[in-house]
C-alpha cells in the first residue's frame, strides 16, 4: 500500500510541487522532525529544524493557519536553508498545517515552488486536498516513533 505522505504529494504534484515534505512537530523537543521528502538526497527525512519564537510559528503552531509566501525575501528571514531551497529552483513556499482532533498542529504539510506560485486559488485546492488526506495523515504521523532520530 502506499503510504499516505506519498499519496497525498501525487495528489499535489500537478497543482505544482517542486519540493514536497511533510514534518511531524515534537512539542517536547520543541521542533519538527522531516518525515516525507520528495528530495531526500537534499532534504533527508532525518532532517530536523528547531521550532522558534519567531512570525512562523506564531502564525503556524498558535495560529494555525497556513503560512504562504511568494517570493524568496518573504521566506528567507524564516527559512536559514533558503539558498538551499532556491538551488532547486524554489521561489516561493507554502505550509499547511496538520491538526489532530483536538485543534493541536501535530505536523505541517510543505510545498515549495516557483516565485508567485502560490494564489488564494491555489492555496485553497492544497488545504482541501491536506484536509481530504487528513485522516490518514493523523494515523501515520501517529505511527512515527518521536525518539528515533
Amino acid at each position: 500500500m502506499t503510504d499516505a505522505f506519498a499519496r497525498l504529494h501525487a495528489e499535489c504534484a500537478p497543482l505544482g510541487a517542486r519540493l514536497f515534505t511533510l514534518t511531524v512537530h515534537d512539542p517536547t523537543a520543541r521542533l519538527f522532525r522531516r518525515a516525507y521528502s520528495s528530495h531526500p538526497r537534499d532534504y533527508p527525512v532525518t532532517g530536523t529544524k528547531p521550532m522558534g519564537d519567531d512570525a512562523w510559528t506564531r502564525h503556524v503552531v498558535d495560529g494555525r493557519q497556513s503560512f504562504v509566501a511568494n517570493t524568496t525575501a518573504e521566506f528567507a528571514p524564516l527559512f536559514p536553508d533558503h539558498a538551499q531551497i532556491n538551488a532547486l529552483g524554489c521561489h516561493s513556499a507554502l505550509n499547511i498545517p496538520v491538526l489532530d482532533g483536538n485543534g493541536d498542529v501535530i505536523g505541517t504539510v510543505n510545498i515549495f515552488e516557483v516565485e508567485g506560485h502560490f494564489t488564494p486559488d491555489r492555496v485553497r485546492a492544497y488545504e482541501a486536498l491536506v484536509a481530504r488526506h487528513q485522516p490518514a495523515l493523523l494515523a501515520r504521523i501517529a505511527a512515527i516513533d518521536l525518539g528515533a532520530p
